[in-house]
């Protein structure tokens, strides 16, 4: 089983915390970060620093305490690390034994397509709802964003062991399907936006028009409204299948009131004790679970508000076994997560009162020739997907919108995104993967035997940083995993091409010497799988030439 010296470090600063510094042996205290300058070793604590206070020590005494009970936690600690060094008020730094860093190398070679990703004996059955959206037009540059940012996750979660299922929820009921029925009907009557007799909430895109030309049934409502969600819905798997995103299931929210399950949740409701009559509606005491306010569940009208329908959503979730579920959704969903929350916990069946998890995303921007491009000439009112597409193709598209945090906002540059330098991030780092095919094709050898390689003759500090760098990537996916983010892995796949092309820029791999040209070669082969890898994570591909 691969060694994580971090983790391992981390372990071995935890043993010595709980004997000199009882009841301090926390996470706060025991992590190790890189330090900002390379000269001061591979990892740095700062937990002498944190506890000389409470503790009423000198720093530095602390320091040398945790160091030297950290170096004898165990064996396999001293096999990974040389003996750790005091620096400044009381830093520990942590330095690798050079054949530490250079091992992995092996073992991604070993590993191949595998390398980074972890096996469970029990696997957590996860459902990673996203895109979900309404089928009453094309898909948006924001719903592109939630493909990308939920594929990437799921593929995420699958690499530690889960077993996750895509799923995409169809909002095909309520007044905004009503209206693109009535839309269509419209346009099928000859009418145009700001005709007379034009329906006052209409869409007004041009897509109206091809689904109004596309029908030759009867002026009938409900048959115009079923085709016109049976045509955007196909519109939508095209381009979804375009972005290279499958679904494992599709859920339609009509169902959720043929089935009955939207009643079934109402009686529920009613029947937990955790509602109330008032004004005529029917309301839910949601500030009893944390919600900023009482939620209305039947209006005066004795129609639903659009939260129990998600209430009852979910509920099937938690009863299809998913005890794990992940939403992406746009930050204008954020008042949502509360309520839903809420009526869950009300129904007392057994739901976690954080289920499910969120991860809300914010807006895009395009920007294209230096101006703000705010409408697509088919949508009529904003950018579609598929425009990003046939602009940059799906490659930048995916591994742009997942490069930013969720929840930052993020502006979409089609000029950079079309630009092969380096400051166009996915281009860098597919050029990285390209540049090593092209090494491994000059020299002609069989790369299968690359994973037996002496790798003691790589020796130069930017030879054992990049072994490192490629020794962090296992971690690094596991953590975005467990923290949602799938960002950080377009972090760190920048950093790696970044090293990459400054080794490659610095040193000759094809050099004469045979033992110093196998080892390097050894070295670009883990790049190359290392950069495939996290890659094939965000969904885009790593091409052998550019």
């Amino acid at each position: 089983m691969a060694v994580d010296p971090k983790a391992e470090i981390e372990a071995a600063l935890k043993k010595a915390l709980e004997k000199v510094a009882p009841g301090h042996a926390s996470v706060k205290f025991y992590s190790v970060e890189r330090p900002k300058q390379a000269g001061h070793g591979d990892y740095t604590s700062t937990a002498p620093l944190q506890l000389a206070k409470p503790y009423n020590r000198n720093p530095r005494e602390l320091a040398e305490l945790l160091s030297k009970e950290t170096y004898a936690a165990s064996p396999t600690i001293q096999a990974l690390i040389e003996p750790p060094s005091i620096a400044g008020p009381g830093f520990i730094n942590f330095r690798l034994r050079k054949d530490t860093k250079v091992d992995v190398i092996r073992r991604v070679l070993q590993a191949g397509q595998a390398y980074g990703r972890a096996r469970k004996n029990a696997p957590e059955s996860v459902q990673v709802e996203f895109v979900s959206a309404n089928p009453t037009g094309p898909l948006h540059v924001g719903h592109g964003r939630q493909a990308a940012i939920g594929d990437a996750l799921a593929a995420l979660i699958e690499s530690q062991g889960d077993k996750v299922t895509r799923e995409f929820y169809y909002n095909d009921a309520g007044a905004q399907i009503q209206n693109l029925a009535l839309s269509v009907q419209a346009r099928a009557r000859g009418l145009k936006p700001g005709d007379a007799g034009w329906p006052p909430d209409g869409y007004a895109g041009e897509y109206i028009a091809e689904i109004a030309k596309a029908y030759s049934g009867p002026d009938d409502l409900e048959s115009i409204r079923r085709f016109a969600v049976d045509y955007l819905r196909k519109e939508q798997d095209i381009d979804l299948r375009e972005f290279g995103v499958k679904f494992d299931v599709y859920y339609l929210e009509s169902s959720l009131y043929t089935e009955g399950k939207v009643d079934e949740v109402v009686k529920a409701l009613r029947a937990s004790g955790k509602t109330y009559e008032k004004d005529g509606a029917l309301w839910l005491r949601s500030t009893d679970y944390g919600d900023d306010k009482d939620r209305v569940i039947r209006k005066s009208d004795a129609t639903y508000t659009y939260f129990v329908p998600d209430v009852a959503y979910h509920l099937t979730k938690w009863r299809r076994g998913y005890t794990k579920v992940i939403n992406v959704q746009g930050t204008d969903h954020m008042g949502t997560t509360a309520r839903v929350r809420a009526g869950l916990q009300a129904l007392n069946v057994g739901v976690p009162p954080g289920y499910p998890d969120y991860v809300m995303h914010s807006m895009v921007r395009v920007m294209r020739g230096g101006e703000e491009v705010k409408i697509s000439k088919r949508a009529g009112s904003y950018v579609t997907l598929r425009d990003l597409l046939d602009w940059v193709g799906r490659d930048a598209v995916r591994f742009f919108l997942i490069s930013r945090k969720s929840d930052a906002d993020f502006v979409f540059d089609i000029d950079l995104a079309r630009a092969q330098t380096e400051e166009n991030p996915v281009y860098y780092v597919q050029y990285a993967h390209a540049r090593v095919c092209s090494v491994l094709a000059q020299w002609g050898g069989d790369p299968g035997k690359l994973s037996g390689a002496d790798l003691s003759a790589l020796k130069g500090e930017k030879e054992l940083g990049l072994a490192q760098r490629i020794g962090e990537f296992p971690a690094l996916i596991a953590e975005a995993a467990r923290e949602l983010a799938p960002h950080s892995v377009t972090f760190y796949l920048r950093s790696l091409a970044a090293e990459f092309h400054s080794y490659y820029n610095a040193e000759r791999i094809l050099v004469d010497d045979e033992a110093l040209r196998t080892a390097r070669l050894a070295l670009c082969a883990a790049v190359r799988q290392t950069l495939a890898s996290g890659l094939s994570l965000l969904g885009v591909s790593a091409p052998e030439k550019m």
